[in-house]
């Protein structure tokens, strides 16, 4: 089942999408050398957003304040609008009986997307 959701979600629930502008704002980071930990940041998130479906987020208890403070600059860039955005495209999916998984699929990339880093993804 999860294999199923997650080819629908990659071919009907924007994962294409989400992953290529993910993947391509990790490039930009890289590019600028200074930013490279938002850029693996950016590519979790491009990954965890191309196949969803039997993954989950967990924080790593080895994160420390290098990370917390790099999570602040990430909050006022990008993260409170890449949060919202994820938020509002959840409750119009979660409108259609259909789009229900998809909603909650954007739902669970919320989290990631407003604060990033000291978080991995992990298997079910």
């Amino acid at each position: 089942m999860r294999f199923l959701l997650n080819v629908l979600w990659f071919i009907f629930g924007s994962g294409f999408l989400l992953g290529i502008g993910y993947g391509l704002a990790a490039l930009i980071c890289f590019a600028l050398i200074i930013t490279i930990p938002f850029g693996i940041a950016a590519m979790r998130l491009a990954v965890y957003s191309l196949w969803p479906f039997g993954r989950t987020v967990v924080s790593r208890p080895d994160a420390g304040v290098a990370s917390g403070l790099a999570n602040i600059i990430w909050v006022v860039v990008a993260g409170w609008w890449l949060a919202l955005t994820h938020i509002v495209a959840g409750v119009a999916l979660c409108v259609t009986i259909i789009g229900i998984p998809f909603g909650v699929a954007n739902f669970k990339l919320v989290p990631v997307a407003f604060w990033p880093l000291g978080r991995e993804i992990a298997e079910i």
